[in-house]
């Protein structure tokens, strides 16, 4: 009784102290947040002339109108989204079948190419820059947003080799005696796969493919260097252009508005799939 009359205090010390530090962490991820909106509604005297945390006296609304149109954020807006959208779908198909392969079946180098998988990850991006531009151009796909797209699919910025990396673990997750089940019932591997793993893994897949749109959606690198065409600029690409050109205009209540509407997809994501994320990351933990 004596040493759960002491435990006891120090648990709760300890949960308070746990509890002050997230409320700390949750402040400093919000504050660049609020700031950066509150600064897409100031007019250029208020963002030089007051504080930084001072209420827009006038909130300028047209700022948003004014970069989506006169900057073309909105040609950048929408390039993001299909390059994003498109590079998810194709990665999230290569890596489920792959993954459910690597997981599922024993075969003669399955262990070498998983490692090869997993070992492409550390291999920095920069590295292929020089080829991947060569073969782009042979192809005829330099300069393209479905070059783009299929550059990022196969995994060059890691999303790809991180896909495969987790799914093996999640499907190693899931119970063999479905698949038994369903082979005694007669159906064919592709059957299996289909319609009873590839749902039964759906976890998994959300919290990979909001991963994967995560890490397309802010690329810059690759973006800057296969894309010349102003027209088929990506947002990270585009707000770079934007912040060079409008630092001298001192238009900085455009240049955050762009900012702003660049965070809003992101922000939405974690919100309403943040449960799956969890989820699926605990899930894909349990195995190696």
């Amino acid at each position: 009784m004596n040493e759960l009359a002491t435990k006891k205090p120090l648990l709760v010390l300890s949960k308070s102290v746990v509890r002050i530090l997230l409320l700390l962490w949750t402040l400093l991820v919000l504050y660049p947040v609020i700031w950066t909106f509150l600064t897409s509604l100031k007019d250029n005297k208020q963002v030089m002339q007051g504080k930084p945390w001072d209420i827009p006296t006038l909130f300028r609304f047209e700022n948003y109108a004014d970069v989506w149109s006169r900057a073309h954020f909105g040609d950048y807006f929408f390039n993001s989204i299909m390059v994003t959208v498109g590079s998810m779908i194709v990665s999230l198909v290569m890596a489920a079948t792959t993954a459910y392969i690597l997981a599922r079946y024993t075969f003669k180098g399955r262990g070498t190419l998983y490692f090869v998988y997993v070992a492409s990850m550390m291999i920095p991006t920069t590295l292929g820059l020089i080829p991947l531009f060569f073969l782009l151009s042979d192809l005829h796909l330099s300069n393209s947003l479905f070059g783009l797209m299929i550059v990022y699919s196969v995994g060059t910025i890691g999303i790809l080799p991180f896909a495969i990396f987790f799914l093996v673990g999640f499907y190693k997750t899931l119970p063999k005696e479905l698949e038994e089940a369903a082979t005694i019932d007669g159906s064919s591997n592709y059957g299996i796969f289909f319609r009873i793993m590839l749902p039964l893994s759906k976890p998994g897949l959300v919290t990979v493919g909001i991963m994967n749109a995560l890490t397309v959606w802010n690329e810059y690198i690759m973006a800057t260097v296969l894309i010349n065409d102003p027209e088929k600029y990506t947002v990270p690409v585009g707000i770079a252009i934007m912040q060079a050109e409008m630092q001298y205009r001192t238009e900085w209540g455009p240049l955050f508005a762009g900012l702003a509407i660049s965070m809003i997809p992101v922000i939405m994501m974690y919100v309403l799939y943040q449960r799956q994320i969890t989820g699926g990351l605990t899930a894909g933990a349990l195995k190696g």
